[in-house]
């Protein structure tokens, strides 16, 4: 069985249709677990207090906002080299979702940041790139909405993803290029030095894994939504032609 096989239409409402409950389910439940234990149950920060526990949406939604951008970014380029239209589609699907993540990272941040820096906005080289991403999500989400013919914008806004995608890397890499800046490292890391205390990190494992399973919800569900939405339009279009 290839891989290919799922980028028909057909197989893949109907693989997803089996799959969604199978990660919906585990979705609301890590989520619901992660973000009540995190919220209710950790200790305030001896140098932070209550605010530390923004981590449990900041962080896993930052991470999202990236990653769902690099998601994109690989079903565009099957786009573009195989013109597989549920790829294409996919990308399309996952715009909105990415957009939701950076907008909860921003706020949370700056909820974050006015305590802590004494301020809502710096111009720091994560929070910069972050912000740019945003503006980069719509973009994506206008220029699909601006091209009438699916094939054309599918194509605009591949190309618009592939530039995106430097800003998504800045956002993930920025605290690295520059060592100047208020965002602090990674919560975290390989470096287990670099991580946050125990208590906090279980919590916010289960958060990330919670988020993760919710976008493999969201996307299936929204590109299952844009393929009826492209069969019910060439059916109008064959309706019109009649």
């Amino acid at each position: 069985m290839s891989i290919w096989e799922y980028a028909n239409p057909k197989k893949f409402m109907e693989t997803s249709g089996k799959v969604l409950p199978w990660v919906a389910i585990p979705a609301a439940v890590l989520c619901a677990v992660g973000l009540i234990w995190g919220f209710f149950f950790t200790p305030e920060a001896e140098n932070f207090g209550s605010t530390v526990k923004i981590i449990y949406l900041h962080v896993p939604a930052a991470m999202m906002a990236i990653n769902v951008w690099l998601m994109m970014l690989v079903t565009s380029l099957v786009w573009i080299v195989r013109r597989h239209h549920v790829s294409a589609l996919a990308a399309k699907a996952a715009a909105p979702i990415g957009l939701t993540m950076t907008l909860v990272a921003l706020v949370t941040g700056a909820l974050w940041g006015q305590p802590m820096w004494g301020t809502w906005w710096a111009w720091d080289p994560r929070l910069t790139s972050f912000l740019i991403l945003t503006l980069f999500y719509l973009g994506y989400m206008a220029l699909w909405a601006a091209v009438e013919e699916p094939d054309t914008a599918a194509d605009l806004t591949g190309v618009l993803c592939i530039v995106g995608s430097v800003f998504a890397l800045l956002s993930r890499y920025a605290v690295n290029f520059w060592n100047q800046g208020l965002h602090q490292g990674a919560s975290l890391s390989l470096d287990a030095r670099e991580n946050v205390a125990d208590v906090y990190w279980v919590p916010l494992v289960i958060c990330i894994a919670g988020f993760v399973l919710m976008f493999v919800t969201l996307v299936l569900l929204r590109t299952r939504t844009e393929i009826r939405a492209r069969r019910l339009s060439a059916l109008l279009a064959r309706e019109r032609m009649a």
